[in-house]
């Protein structure tokens, strides 16, 4: 039978002792000895899992980031001048890519819950050449019969999120890995519109071929990387004692869950939903937005903006790592939100009242939002299992979240094409922000002290047992 490292250990100092059982100036030192041996070898795991963790967070950074280029680069265009029966046909792109994303996020409520760890790498490169063929299609079908295309290609990519996040989630580490998986759509959405526009300022590349073209920047890469998350050890048993063992879950478990806690989970797709609105108007309409507000073909202006956000996020989220108990880490990331809320609000309210200069405000909205966003897509739910004890996984409560969060988002963007109304996407954007804040920060407030009060029972059910 294999011992383990303890248990060596624990013969090693047996057979140092002497037969009478009494210490000897010999034994002190060989026992002094086992000591150093069983620090070395705790060194030693502490080490392997800090590479293990900087390992699988560059590798999955990395991967999302390639991933996205088949996504979003097509909103660096802005199709002016084409509209299909009076409605703005951007508008009309935007809202068939995001109902494939709204329908791939109900669908993988069950389908990434019951993700099994095997063939995960495969499930990516077929979901992403799905997406890549859709752009080719969308580039050579005339308008408006290529609009089914951008619907092709939102259904794959929407699946993604949690097959990527189920490398990484139930470790110690995964607050950092998972808060650097979460802002690489932060950076990559910037990178990956800068290269689009870059292609189309530089090659003369047309609206409709941008989105094709820029996928084939990413194809080699995004296969490179995929192999590598594939070498990410699984959990070890500490990771599994520490955060809870993380496995399918059938409907059954998804009930009890959802019926264990419910109202702060209604609270939380709430907040969600509202941080997924308006981070997708921000996101699918930063470029009219800034062309409203005075910035023409300026292609590193999306990276300028996105990427301090990202650096600020990784710290803000990434230290969170170093909070072991499960439950503070879940206040901590209410804490979070809560102020994300108040950057947003207040950001937007100096600009409206033209005390900041229109970068800062879209820099520091946009920072508000994602503060709001990340922490659900990194640290939250993964938490919130640890926290309760609770075997399942987070793909199945992320994309809980996601699905409302987007039918929240087709709707407002449905509800200005049907309603005709003529945007102005700055005015909008703005002035909706302000009501989001105000009910964001009620909302997070009731979420605190709801698991706050689930926790404290469970902790006293626990002592009286």
């Amino acid at each position: 039978m294999k011992l383990s490292k303890n248990h060596n250990r624990e013969a090693l100092f047996f057979k140092v002792l002497p037969r009478s059982g009494k210490f000897t100036a010999n034994s002190y030192i060989s026992i002094t000895k086992i000591n150093r041996i069983g620090m070395s070898e705790k060194n030693g795991e502490k080490s392997s899992r800090v590479k293990v963790g900087l390992y699988a967070a560059v590798v999955v950074f990395l991967a999302y980031t390639m991933i996205f280029g088949f996504r979003k680069s097509f909103t660096v265009a802005t199709f002016d001048g084409i509209e299909i029966a009076g409605y703005s046909y951007k508008t009309i792109l935007v809202i068939s890519q995001v109902l494939g994303y709204l329908l791939a996020k109900f669908y993988g409520i069950k389908y990434i819950s019951e993700l099994k760890r095997t063939g995960r790498g495969q499930v990516i490169l077929i979901l992403t050449g799905i997406s890549w063929l859709s752009w080719l299609f969308f580039a050579i079908v005339p308008v408006p019969y290529n609009i089914v295309f951008l619907f092709i290609n939102g259904f794959p990519l929407g699946m993604l999120w949690g097959v990527v996040f189920s490398y990484v989630e139930g470790r110690r580490s995964t607050d950092f890995i998972g808060a650097t998986l979460a802002v690489s759509f932060i950076f990559a959405s910037g990178f990956v519109k800068s290269v689009g526009a870059w292609l189309m300022v530089q090659f003369g590349v047309s609206e409709f071929w941008v989105p094709f073209y820029t996928g084939l920047v990413f194809a080699l890469p995004l296969l490179l990387f995929v192999y590598l998350m594939e070498k990410i050890p699984p959990p070890s048993e500490e990771d599994i004692q520490l955060r809870t063992e993380r496995s399918a879950m059938t409907q059954t478990d998804r009930k009890k869950f959802i019926s264990e806690f419910s109202a702060g989970l209604v609270a939380c797709v709430l907040i969600y939903c509202f941080a997924t609105i308006f981070r997708d108007i921000r996101d699918n309409f930063s470029a009219e937005m800034w062309k409203e507000l005075g910035y023409f073909n300026q292609p590193a202006i999306f990276s300028k903006t996105e990427t301090p956000i990202t650096l600020i996020i990784l710290v803000l989220i990434g230290s969170m790592v170093l909070i072991k108990n499960n439950y503070k880490a879940l206040q901590m990331a209410h804490l979070f939100i809560l102020l994300g809320f108040v950057i947003a609000g207040i950001s937007t309210l100096a600009f409206t009242a033209k005390a900041i200069e229109p970068i800062w405000w879209m820099m520091l909205v946009g920072l508000g939002l994602y503060m709001v966003y990340i922490p659900f897509n990194a640290v939250f739910f993964d938490r919130l299992i640890s926290t309760f004890k609770y075997t399942g996984n987070v793909g199945f409560l992320i994309y809980l979240a996601d699905s409302f969060g987007y039918v929240g988002s087709v709707g407002v963007l449905l509800s200005k094409e049907i309603f005709r109304v003529q945007l102005n996407w700055v005015t909008f954007f703005s002035n909706s922000v302000i009501w989001l804040s105000a009910i964001g920060i009620l909302l997070t407030i009731f979420s605190m002290l709801y698991f706050g009060k689930k926790f404290a029972r469970l902790k006293a059910a626990a002592i009286t047992a």
